[in-house]
């Protein structure tokens, strides 16, 4: 393998961190350079670039759904009623994204037509079924132990 010599200038803090990393690993401080570089490369290979859909299509979507995500009364109907406009909605992460149905291309995230899983699931009080993360259900769902007031009031006796 061919390599070329790099020259790096690091701030004294930086080099002493490095120093020290070197010799607790008893390596020089170019394999701590390299190691780290390496790490980086493979995290950027492996990462998922962020989803961004763009704003042109949403804001038509949103429109034409708002409707249907505004007087849903469940989970089924919500499915029933985009599956006649073409859609259908999928777990995705922790949340939800809207695919064309039935090629199942993804369209976009649910939150970004204005209606996030937390705020659909709060409404009709239950998770979306089967999705992966119950976890959030279990934190949404999950009724106060206060009462809905924000305010305790103490009185003197």
């Amino acid at each position: 393998m061919e390599s070329d010599r790099v020259e790096i200038r690091l701030g004294k803090p930086l080099r002493d961190m490095a120093v020290q990393m070197a010799a607790e690993r008893d390596v020089s401080v170019g394999q701590i350079m390299r190691d780290a570089l390496s790490r980086e490369i493979a995290r950027r290979r492996t990462a998922r670039p962020p989803v961004r859909t763009d704003e042109r299509l949403v804001a038509p979507l949103r429109a034409r759904l708002a409707d249907d995500l505004a007087h849903s009364t469940d989970w089924g109907d919500l499915q029933d009623r985009l599956q006649l406009r073409g859609y259908r909605l999928h777990a995705a992460g922790g949340g939800l994204a809207l695919h064309e149905h039935p090629s199942g291309r993804r369209i976009c995230k649910a939150s970004e037509l204005g209606f996030s899983y937390s705020r659909l699931m709060r409404r009709f009080a239950a998770p979306f079924p089967g999705h992966a993360h119950t976890w959030l259900a279990e934190r949404m769902l999950t009724p106060e132990t206060n009462d809905d007031d924000d305010i305790d009031v103490i009185e003197r006796f």
